[in-house]
């Protein structure tokens, strides 16, 4: 049984630590919440192609693969944390990403591995547009810690679609 009485959960949520109006912690959670549903998204996709890759260049594919969504995966907590430091909610539930997602699922029985790598990469330029769209967001917001992490996360993102473009060539 909590112990907490409603004053004091209406006091935490009107206490945001760092400081943003109710309007600003409702708009940067809900810029952060759909890219997180997007990590979410293109993490899922990326591992269900590295598990059901096959062919000629099966090794390098499923390594290059394996490598991208592990660092995928490690943004999750990153972004979820930035949500919640500003004083806002995340996503709870896998029908709440379903909600915001941006990047589709490929629920195919077979994608070829080349329609795998050029999928990737289509999608993760699309997040790099998504994350693009954030950095503006924050940045007006003057949330500078949000605003630094995203030009990582820009910058590997790119990174990703080089190499999925490259591997297509």
């Amino acid at each position: 049984m909590s112990t907490h009485t409603h004053e004091e959960s209406k006091a935490a949520k009107i206490n945001v630590s760092d400081g943003f109006a109710p309007e600003q912690v409702k708009n940067i959670s809900s810029v952060l919440n759909a890219l997180l549903a997007d990590v979410f998204v293109l993490y899922l996709k990326t591992k269900n192609f590295h598990w059901h890759m096959s062919g000629p260049h099966f090794r390098d594919y499923h390594l290059l693969l394996d490598q991208q969504g592990e660092q995928i995966f490690a943004m999750t907590d990153d972004i979820a944390e930035r949500v919640r430091k500003v004083g806002g909610t995340t996503v709870r539930s896998i029908g709440h990403i379903a909600k915001l997602q941006r990047i589709t699922d490929n629920d195919q029985e077979f994608v070829p591995a080349r329609d795998m790598l050029l999928e990737l990469h289509a999608d993760n330029k699309a997040f790099v547009e998504s994350l693009r769209a954030a950095h503006e967001m924050t940045s007006k917001a003057n949330e500078y810690a949000t605003t630094s992490m995203i030009e990582v996360w820009i910058d590997e993102a790119e990174r990703r679609a080089w190499f999925l473009f490259e591997a297509t060539r």
